[in-house]
């Protein structure tokens, strides 16, 4: 928990606030004990939480003059709660005014680089900076941009396109840091958020609230508590229970029969069993699932999944409205913050060494093998598959004990990624691509059971693959299709997924080993991703060709959960 303070004038916060509180891990806190917050701030009526929250979604709208109006009227009534007389001395005190905690967390969010739209940018931070002035303890952001191993300034010099910023403010009601960071690649993000508004939003078998459910329960196995912040206030906001939150006993019993699915999917899904699908499944279970509600709970476990490396994978910060994102107490003299979920400021970056040398081996390589003739035997691929699979490439553990957050909404929270492969072990069979593949099998049967997301998922997983600017590093005009190709067989490859017309010893010549301990990591034990693994590899690319990696690793690691899981309910479908 948080250091929140009972004395700091709100009471009880509302539901949305104090179910984020609860959910903190444990890093800055977003008050203090010593330093409670003034008696300007206090919990607001229900009817004055939905005249505020009312502004504030308003100034989403596509119509620049309802924005215009939604922003005036909110200034005004910011204004008039702060005009009112502050506590004197004399007895009995006035009235506290109602500023409440929950509105100066949303204006810090539109006021700290969140909010592509100028005006109501500056006139958020022009409304705190008078709530300060008028003697309201304010919020400050702690950190100064989406990610913490990427400068703001660099994210900005890449270059996100304005208007898909603005498209993605509107759509969803606020820019987060996933969206701030994809927007370095336009074509992907706009298909990313396509593909999550169909999962948690449209129509579909299962409730809204389950599906934030869900996803909060998936991202609990990798400790990321950037996605449980955010899915655990839509899921109050989609009328779920509180109490689900703090305790798996209160859970219904349908969903909690999830949890061994979303164990095994998370970090061994070459487990998964026809047996484990007839368990939820078959007619005798008791809370039985519809086929079609199943592969809804599963596609979003697995989304949640991969979208857990991601935002390890890319150091993102919480959102400045998050527990961890922000402090009402001013910063200590040296005070470097931490992020309670990101490593970044634990490492220091590496000094770069000149990595022009190792582009141009790469590239030099990259031509050879676009250019090579001879084809290997079937007996030699399979050779240089096992070889690869068996590699060992460790990955530093350096977190501690799971943070109570994760203790409440996992079980088994020891259960891991193991090697598909150990050396010296018996390895579980292969999944051979030319068996059971996305575009023979699994497409077909995700838009049998839930229409239209097969398209969905497939448009994504095409454009993660082929995605491409042709540059690499410094050079212009570059075919980079065989690195991207090295990549995607890597991490199914870490899987236990091999394609029979592959050659695996290309990954041995395109991947250097600390871009495989990066993959490795945030492909299988995102939460130990720390700066110097991310600062490690490819020191010489751009930040944006560092997100493209790992928007690879997120598709290549979705699907590889996804085909073992439709092969088993394939199974028991027959």
């Amino acid at each position: 928990m948080s250091n929140e303070s009972p004395q700091n004038g709100t009471g009880d916060t509302d539901r949305r606030t104090e179910a984020v509180v609860v959910m903190s891990s444990g890093g800055a806190s977003s008050s203090s004990s010593s330093s409670p917050i003034k008696r300007r701030i206090h919990h607001p009526s229900e009817s004055e939480q939905q005249q505020y929250a009312g502004m504030f979604a308003r100034l989403c709208s596509r119509d620049a003059a309802e924005r215009a109006g939604a922003l005036e009227e909110l200034s005004q009534a910011v204004l008039a709660v702060l005009d009112r007389p502050g506590s004197g001395s004399g007895s009995p005190p006035p009235p506290p005014p109602r500023l409440d905690r929950g509105t100066l967390l949303r204006l810090l969010r539109l006021s700290a680089g969140s909010c592509p739209v100028e005006e109501v940018r500056h006139r958020a931070t022009e409304l705190l900076h008078t709530a300060q002035e008028r003697g309201v303890e304010v919020p400050r952001a702690l950190a100064s941009g989406p990610s913490a191993f990427i400068p703001a300034k660099e994210i900005l010099k890449e270059g996100p396109d304005h208007g898909v910023l603005m498209e993605a403010f509107l759509s969803l009601g606020r820019l987060d840091h996933i969206t701030m960071v994809m927007a370095l690649h336009p074509a992907y993000l706009s298909c990313f958020l396509s593909t999550q508004h169909a999962l948690q939003e449209m129509d579909g078998p299962l409730p809204r609230h389950w599906r934030h459910y869900i996803v909060v329960m998936a991202a609990a196995r990798h400790q990321c508590s950037y996605l449980i912040q955010q899915h655990s206030a839509s899921f109050l906001e989609a009328g779920g229970d509180e109490s689900w939150l703090r305790s798996l006993e209160h859970v219904p019993a349908k969903l909690s029969s999830l949890h061994t699915l979303n164990m095994l999917l998370a970090h061994r899904p070459w487990l998964i069993t026809q047996q484990n699908i007839q368990e939820l499944v078959c007619p005798g279970a008791e809370s039985r699932w519809s086929l079609a509600e199943l592969i809804h709970a599963v596609i979003l476990m697995a989304h949640a999944h991969s979208l857990s490396s991601f935002v390890w994978g890319c150091g993102l910060n919480p959102e400045p409205d998050h527990v961890g994102g922000h402090a009402f107490h001013p910063p200590s003299p040296n005070h470097v913050p931490r992020s309670p979920h990101s490593p970044a400021h634990e490492e220091g970056r590496q000094e770069l060494v000149d990595g022009g040398m190792e582009v141009e081996v790469l590239m030099k390589r990259m031509v050879e093998l676009q250019q090579q003739e001879e084809e290997c035997t079937q007996e030699e691929m399979l050779t240089r598959f096992e070889r690869q699979r068996s590699e060992s490439i460790p990955t530093a553990v350096v977190r501690g004990a799971p943070p109570d957050l994760v203790l409440r909404l996992v079980e088994n929270p020891e259960f891991s990624y193991e090697d598909f492969a150990p050396r010296g072990e018996q390895a579980p069979p292969t999944m051979r691509a030319q068996d059971y593949s996305w575009e023979d099998h699994g497409y077909s049967l995700v838009n049998r059971l839930l229409p239209d997301m097969g398209q969905l998922l497939d448009e994504k997983f095409q454009i993660a693959i082929t995605m491409t600017y042709h540059r690499m590093a410094m050079h212009e005009g570059v075919d980079t299709h065989t690195l991207r190709k090295a990549l995607w067989n890597y991490i199914h490859c870490l899987y236990g997924i091999r394609y029979d017309d592959y050659d695996y010893g290309e990954v041995n010549v395109l991947l250097e080993r600390s871009l495989k301990v990066f993959v490795k990591t945030v492909a299988c034990h995102p939460e130990q991703t720390t700066a110097r693994v991310y600062h490690g590899f490819w020191r010489h690319f751009r930040h944006s060709e560092k997100i493209h990696a790992n928007i690879i690793v997120l598709e290549a690691r979705l699907q590889a959960a996804l085909l073992y899981t439709l092969r088993a309910i394939t199974h028991y479908m027959r």
